[in-house]
């Protein structure tokens, strides 16, 4: 019985997953709050912290399902002698790396430290409260920056471009604060247009989360020293939270290219307060 209820607890965290890694509301922060309000736990230490980055990957393997004929553009086209530099798949890559150094110099240095402090549910609710304020400043002071379109121009971002969403991504090492808000904020603060922005921060959290999940998987000393429970789990989140991404991402780019994003901002804060609420009334540790 309690395998059964560890199972559905993953479905339940897969589904959370899938609907908030590429919203602006802080998947990161979600997973947190609701693995703590449902004692979601594992008898292997650092499980659960695993786990939380472990099921982003079904996310992300949306991200290279829905837009593999980009990327399988981008390797057929790789090299610039065939297609010219501006047009390569190497300079592609190559703005994805360079936006990825800011975070991975943070990420090294500050992640242990996000680790012990700031995963609890008082954290989470602050940062997504105070995060909802700066979307809505973000978008009415740096939306218009960019282009209207459908996308398309997140193959053209420059260097320039690349360092800033880099540095803005680097405020997703805080619970809450939401990798996609922050990367899309810095391609608004870039000139992205909002959907070039928001299709930036898909193919970016490719090399992000899988270098992160893979770290996470090293430090807890690698697949083997969990429970088969625990293995079953993870391979339940992830499944789940592949299915339920791959039509989230759709409605999320198909939402953007008419509506503003102010919507989750104010979901961010009505949940951040459900949060505190709930720490005051009891409901779940706030430690």
């Amino acid at each position: 019985m309690d395998n059964i209820l560890d199972f559905l607890k993953s479905i339940i965290l897969g589904i959370v997953e899938g609907i908030t890694e590429f919203l602006p509301v802080s998947s990161t922060g979600h997973l947190v709050i609701f693995e703590n309000l449902m004692g979601f736990e594992g008898t292997t230490p650092s499980f659960v912290e695993m786990y939380t980055y472990v099921i982003q990957l079904g996310a992300i393997l949306a991200v290279i399902f829905l837009y593999w004929a980009k990327i399988k553009d981008t390797l057929v086209n790789f090299f610039p002698r065939k297609v010219g530099f501006e047009r390569s798949g190497f300079r592609f890559w190559l703005m994805l790396a360079i936006a990825c150094i800011p975070g991975g110099v943070f990420g090294i240095l500050l992640n242990d430290l996000s680790d012990k402090y700031l995963f609890t549910p008082v954290v989470v609710a602050i940062t997504l409260f105070f995060g909802g304020i700066w979307m809505m400043y973000a978008e009415s002071r740096f939306r218009n920056n960019g282009t209207p379109g459908v996308g398309g121009d997140e193959l053209n971002v420059t260097v320039k471009q690349a360092i800033i969403i880099g540095a803005f991504q680097c405020l997703a090492i805080i619970p809450g604060m939401s990798r996609s808000a922050s990367t899309i904020i810095g391609g608004w603060v870039a000139g992205l247009s909002t959907v070039a922005a928001a299709e930036f921060s898909f193919f970016l959290a490719i090399p992000v989360m899988v270098g992160m999940s893979l770290l996470k998987i090293l430090k807890i000393g690698g697949l083997t020293s969990l429970t088969s429970t625990e293995i079953i789990s993870l391979i339940i989140g992830f499944v789940v939270s592949f299915v339920v991404a791959l039509a989230v991402i759709k409605k999320f780019i198909s939402y953007l290219q008419k509506k503003p994003m102010k919507v989750f901002a104010i979901y961010r804060m009505i949940f951040a307060i459900f949060v505190l609420v709930a720490g005051i009334a009891g409901i779940f540790s706030t430690n």
